[in-house]
């Protein structure tokens, strides 16, 4: 599959005036109005669509992104795009920039019936993909008989179901959700994930869950911005020996990687896209891949460093 074709669009940084994505916020308008971000949305969905980028990513908790995206659809009428979005979140921020809380977690039944119709209203039939949002072990979605059933429900009428995870315990939550069955049937049929250089730790049971037949799905692979703006020095250096800036060569690192299907990219504005779809003309050696292995932390240290970055 050519590199252009693996590459999907999520649209966490432009649904809400808010988020955590270091270099942002120089990229998007001053007065982040609702009309402001839609036409940001709009501008960065057209450039991406031109582009050859067929997967667009979004949640119900990532402001007006469904939102956005429902009526980019219904304006541009593209036959071909696949849809993601995902449940379990909710958007309180009431779309304030400064807001003490952002977005309120919850995995129950009532939740998901509630965002599942939302979802559909907003996205009017687009959605082929509806996945659990930031599933960990702890979450009650494990033993919930009727919230699984309902989830089954919904993929024998066709919407494939998936996952995503967050936080140092991905590999784990992977490896038990991919093992839910429901009626004898397993339930997921997709995994969203977090893989970049820094956050290496789900590689392994994402290697399964692809050879297992599930398609898997990268995100935060700039390391929301950081891999951009404060990127380590030996990955500038390997930037530098492939001719692109760091950010590219984050994106080439994900696509280096056979076993990820899709790898979604989280730009804001047309030319940060540009510059991350550099990523397509570049070919990592082997050396570079060592090199860049070497730059992995520990995951615990990851995510704390990720849970400290303000909402801006």
């Amino acid at each position: 599959m050519d590199a252009i074709q693996r590459l999907g669009i999520g649209l966490a940084a432009l649904g809400r005036p808010a988020y955590i994505n270091v270099g942002r916020a120089e990229e998007l308008p001053l007065s982040r109005t609702v009309k402001a971000l839609r036409k940001s949305t709009w501008n960065v969905l057209d450039v991406a669509y031109s582009a050859g980028i067929r997967w667009v990513d979004t949640a119900r908790s990532y402001g007006r992104a469904e939102d956005f995206l429902g009526s980019w659809l219904t304006d541009r009428k593209p036959e071909d795009v696949t849809v993601s979005s995902k449940w379990g979140y909710t958007y309180v921020g009431e779309w304030k920039t400064h807001a003490t809380v952002h977005e309120v977690k919850e995995h129950s039944l009532a939740r998901f019936q509630a965002q599942y119709k939302e979802t559909r209203d907003l996205l009017d039939g687009a959605l082929s993909v509806y996945q659990v949002h930031s599933l960990t072990e702890e979450s009650p979605l494990f033993k919930d008989v009727r919230l699984l059933g309902a989830l089954a429900e919904v993929a024998a009428k066709g919407v494939r179901v998936g996952f995503s995870t967050s936080g140092p315990g991905q590999a784990d939550t992977i490896r038990r959700a991919m093992a839910l069955e429901v009626s004898g049937q397993r339930l997921f049929s997709t995994v969203q994930s977090t893989w970049n250089i820094l956050e290496t730790s789900a590689e392994g049971a994402l290697r399964e869950a692809h050879e297992s037949g599930l398609h898997v799905l990268l995100k935060e692979v700039i390391a929301n911005g950081k891999l951009a703006i404060r990127p380590p020095m030996a990955a500038r250096s390997v930037a530098f020996e492939n001719r692109v800036e760091p950010d590219a060569l984050a994106v080439a690192a994900a696509l280096s990687r056979p076993w990820a299907d899709t790898i979604l990219i989280g730009a804001v504005s047309p030319a940060q896209l540009e510059a991350n779809l550099k990523a397509t003309k570049v070919s990592l050696n082997e050396e570079d891949l060592e090199v860049l292995a070497g730059l992995s932390v520990p995951p615990e240290r990851y995510w704390a460093e990720r849970s400290a970055l303000p909402w801006t």
